[in-house]
């Protein structure tokens, strides 16, 4: 190689290493920018899952205020955003956030906008669009987001022939406006309305102190009640009344407590609902309306409009139906039966179908009471005596015809039992005869050949404590506690009702209708895919026991319902005591025909003096219709 030679390809050399240092320079500084801009975008997106921008560094100043004001409209709405692919020429680079918000309801709303970066003094800047807002293609420069709902049909609750229980009926939603009303108007108000005396007054002082003018909401009428007060209404200054629509039963106590009803959510119901409700919504308030308000209500459709342009349409899904086995007739019988009785105590009437084991009626008194006719929890006195004789009889202890004594008093471990009002029976007494008189004496005088568990056993044979509480489709049923026996006083206290026994008005109405059928059934209330399987019971002891209840009514403690119109009626009465100066619970409970029924009334003389004749004014009405 010549001198010249090496010189020139030193200088090549030389100027092939200095182009590859540029390259490398530039390919470093394009990398680096990218990573900042890439960043910048990162937090930009994140910046949108808090709804606060004011951390996020923009070309120009108002960005975050104009957000804050543009998705105000969206409400509780979350939101999340993913950035998408960047592309950078320089100092500008172009890139897209692919948005989607939780509305409410859990309604998902996707899209993508477009994002503008530019890099001042080494730092990369959010800057708006040419034209247009950042925050979606189509929401114009300076306009909002608002959120439209639309309520969805609700659905009904159905009787057992698929009939609504509840139709859609008008209300009207008495209110005071506290910007025209004054404390006389208030006054005035409450006696009006029969609402609890100085509420709305101290409301208004309340609204008149905090400076809302939000209408205070005094009492909901069906239309027939707000009529015969309109007038009235009319005349006090700051009343307003609007009128809404929502299931109404056929009276303001059908079906009361169990059906429930339906009103405007409450603040408590708006935040536990994770933005299902917003004020002004309607749900499900008590009952079964509650219970399956999320079945029942369906879902709102939702509207999102960019300034004037709608971006999203969600149609409303109604709400699906469901269905219970009530009969409305017989129903109304069970009311209509309380209602005559005129009890000044709490009282309940529950309806069975034998042949189904679905539950027909299920009345309460009084109506705005809780469901004690199905979540009720009592000691049911001699009425479980129908339990124990299955357990006596399928256990060989005693018959029908064995000769029972039933004296005044029996002494178990050093206490003393006694019949109701210290009666007797004198001479060889049939036990059938102790059955149909509810000899306590006579039923302890046995107790003690059972085993421990031998209550527990036929009283779950017949339905009581047998686990159906769980299937009834009804929140809180209550299906009996009977537990195991101790010997001794407890379990001589057990065979007549007493010691721990517990059931509900429809357990004992199960055990009547267990017996009417020769098997046992779960019973059904609200309707669903599976059939309760039933179970045999010991044939002979069910004849037997069917025979004992004829002989309650034809001769025995029940005689108030002979002639009963329907067919022959029998049942069992039941005096339970629950307290040293406590009125003892008394019960009927039986079937006639393809009906098996209980009555409770809390507080009375016996079952034959004080249930009985609910029963007899249940079952008359029930033949009536």
């Amino acid at each position: 190689m010549t001198r010249r030679t090496g010189w020139v390809l030193g200088v090549v050399v030389a100027l092939v290493l200095a182009a590859g240092g540029g390259a490398w320079w530039v390919l470093a500084r394009g990398t680096a920018q990218d990573d900042a801009a890439r960043a910048a975008l990162a937090r930009y997106a994140a910046a949108w899952a808090g709804k606060d921008l004011s951390a996020v560094p923009f070309s120009g100043s108002g960005a975050p205020a104009d957000f804050t004001a543009a998705v105000e409209g969206l409400g509780s709405a979350t939101v999340s955003a993913r950035p998408g692919s960047l592309r950078r020429d320089g100092a500008a680079a172009t890139a897209s956030l692919d948005v989607t918000w939780t509305l409410p309801g859990d309604v998902p709303w996707r899209y993508s906008t477009p994002v503008r970066l530019q890099e001042r003094d080494g730092r990369w800047l959010v800057t708006g669009p040419s034209e247009g807002s950042p925050w979606h293609p189509e929401l114009a420069a300076g306009d909002r987001f608002s959120l439209e709902r639309t309520a969805p049909g609700r659905g009904d609750l159905l009787d057992r022939d698929g009939e609504p229980l509840m139709p859609q009926g008008t209300v009207y939603q008495v209110q005071l406006d506290p910007v025209r009303a004054d404390a006389a108007g208030a006054a005035a108000l409450e006696e009006v309305t029969g609402v609890r005396a100085g509420s709305v007054v101290e409301a208004l002082a309340q609204r008149t102190k905090s400076g809302s003018q939000a209408p205070i909401p005094v009492i909901t009428y069906r239309e027939s009640d707000y009529r015969s007060r309109k007038a009235r209404l009319d005349a006090i200054t700051g009343v307003i009344a609007p009128s809404a629509t929502q299931p109404l039963g056929r009276t303001r106590t059908f079906g009361q407590p169990l059906l429930g009803t339906v009103g405007e959510v409450t603040a408590e119901v708006v935040q536990q609902s994770d933005g299902r409700y917003v004020a002004g919504d309607r749900s499900g308030i008590s009952g079964l309306q509650r219970q399956y308000d999320s079945e029942l209500a369906g879902r709102p459709g939702l509207t999102v409009r960019a300034g004037d342009t709608s971006v999203l349409e969600v149609a409303p899904t109604d709400g699906a139906d469901v269905s219970t086995s009530l009969d409305p007739s017989v129903q109304e019988a069970a009311e209509q039966a309380l209602e005559e009785s005129s009890l000044t105590v709490p009282g309940a009437v529950v309806a069975v179908d034998v042949r189904s084991g679905e539950v027909l009626a299920a009345a309460s008194s009084p109506s705005n009471g809780f469901d004690r006719a199905l979540t009720g929890k009592y000691p049911p006195g001699s009425t479980f005596k129908i339990a124990s004789t299955y357990a006596y009889l399928t256990r060989g202890i005693t018959t029908p015809t064995s000769t029972v004594a039933c004296p005044k008093t029996v002494t178990v471990d050093g206490r003393s039992f006694r019949n109701y009002a210290g009666e007797s029976i004198p001479g060889a007494v049939p036990f059938a005869q102790d059955f149909a008189h509810s000899c306590n004496t006579a039923f302890i005088s046995l107790s003690q050949e059972l085993g421990t568990t031998d209550l527990t056993q036929a009283a779950k044979a017949l339905g009581i404590g047998s686990g159906w509480a769980s299937s009834l489709g009804v929140d809180g049923a209550f299906d009996g506690s009977i537990p195991e026996t101790r010997k001794g006083t407890d379990q001589a206290a057990a065979v007549i009702g007493q010691a721990r026994t517990e059931v509900s008005p429809l357990a004992l109405a199960v055990m009547s209708g267990s017996i009417a059928r020769g098997t046992s059934v779960a019973p059904v209330l609200v309707r669903g895919d599976s059939t309760p399987r039933p179970t045999p019971l010991d044939g002979q002891a069910v004849a037997q026991l069917r025979a004992m209840m004829a002989e309650v009514v034809s001769s025995g403690t029940a005689t108030t319902l002979r002639g009963t119109p329907g067919g022959t009626v029998r049942g069992k009465t039941g005096t339970a005591d629950h307290g040293v100066d406590e009125k003892p619970y008394t019960w009927f409970t039986g079937y006639q025909g393809q009906v098996a029924f209980a009555v409770l009334v809390e507080e009375g003389v016996s079952g034959g003096q004080t249930a009985a004749p609910v029963a007899k004014r249940f079952l008359t009405a029930l033949a009536d219709r």
